[in-house]
């Protein structure tokens, strides 16, 4: 039988058949798929093979992912209060609870908020006063309906002033013993304005020094965060996102290695990023050792929760040519034949491989000997 081969495809053909005994059968168009090889009858225990068949399996999305503060336990903290810093009391690493001080400022915000909560309130007692005694008045004919309704709406108003300069007092951070002074009318001198801490958790940054000046509401002072739970960043591009849901069981792994950590996505975009095309994706992530840090760089691989049709391949089945493309063995026609046939992989699926393209349900592929 002529073979109509290129030499290198000749030889490598000539030398795997020599090995075997048998001489191989090549069509007419010289492709690598068109090689068939047979194997003789004592050298086929050397050979395994399984029939492939649609079977259904979960896609795993792998990914490459930043860890973040999970931005529902974390905040940072502004100055309540405009004022130097006089001391600051914790520092980074430091944990905290919720109403905790973190640092004092010489402020005269808060003797200006003590003294227009000692106003409004005095004026509220005074107008409530004057609104029972027109009561009285009234009922006895002294005034007008009209003068007991001005009094009575300018009580109410008052005391809607006091209550609104107590929260103020409370949003500054004074401490409670100090508010119960001020509501029992007793003398109170002016505390240190205090910042606190709005929520449990670690100290992670600290950005102002003693003596620094602040400016309420904008001057950013300290940033908080519960390290127990954090967010994974990860981008999916559009070929994997229908295997992406809310739910989906993720598994994040440091990329110097280390034991993985289970997660859930949280969140996908509703968008598109306009320069990588890729889609945002959230996996929150339980940190129970408190070695995922902000900004490392981890591996993410997303299981879905939906499963699919698929034929599947055992790792080892697959081989690589000169090109690294992928081919298998295929049993064809007489017992003992096989014909290379190039795939298209899609997932790994634990330890097998999609073939989306080569292989058709009822092929007998090689899974194990196809090297020999």
């Amino acid at each position: 039988m002529s073979v109509d081969l290129k030499w290198p495809a000749a030889l490598a053909a000539l030398a795997l058949v020599t090995g075997c005994g048998r001489r191989p059968v090549a069509a007419a168009d010289a492709s690598a798929d068109s090689l068939l090889i047979s194997i003789p009858e004592a050298q086929r225990s050397r050979i395994s093979v399984a029939t492939a068949r649609e079977t259904p399996f979960a896609p795993v999305v792998e990914a490459n992912g930043v860890v973040a503060f999970d931005g529902d336990q974390s905040t940072p903290v502004l100055a309540p209060i405009s004022g130097p810093v006089t001391r600051i009391v914790v520092e980074p690493g430091a944990v905290v609870q919720a109403g905790d001080p973190l640092a004092y400022v010489a402020s005269p915000d808060f003797a200006a908020a003590m003294a227009g909560y000692r106003k409004a309130a005095a004026s509220a007692r005074q107008l409530q006063r004057v609104a029972e005694q027109n009561e009285q008045l009234f009922k006895n004919d002294g005034i007008a309906r009209r003068d007991l309704e001005q009094s009575q709406t300018d009580a109410i108003s008052a005391v809607a002033d006091r209550d609104a300069a107590f929260e103020q007092l409370r949003a500054l951070g004074v401490d409670d013993s100090t508010l119960a002074a001020l509501q029992a009318d007793r003398p109170v001198a002016p505390p240190p304005a205090v910042i606190r801490a709005p929520l449990s958790g670690t100290v992670v940054e600290r950005l102002i020094t003693p003596g620094q000046l602040l400016q309420a509401g904008s001057t950013p002072c300290f940033t908080v965060a519960d390290l127990s739970r954090m967010w994974v960043m990860t981008s999916v591009f559009e070929s994997d996102l229908p295997d992406v849901h809310r739910g989906d069981r993720a598994e994040v792994r440091p990329s110097v290695g280390g034991a993985a950590y289970a997660g859930t996505v949280d969140n996908i975009a509703a968008e598109v990023d306009s320069d990588t095309k890729a889609t945002a994706v959230r996996v929150v992530v339980q940190n129970r050792d408190g070695l995922l840090k902000k900004d490392m760089y981890v591996r993410v691989a997303v299981r879905s929760s939906r499963t699919r049709m698929g034929i599947l391949v055992p790792v080892g089945a697959v081989l690589r040519d000169d090109d690294n493309q992928p081919f298998v063995f295929v049993a064809a026609g007489s017992a003992g034949a096989f014909a290379r046939r190039s795939i298209t992989l899609g997932e790994r699926v634990g330890d097998a491989y999609e073939v989306s393209h080569g292989v058709q349900s009822g092929d007998q592929v090689v899974t194990e000997g196809g090297l020999f």
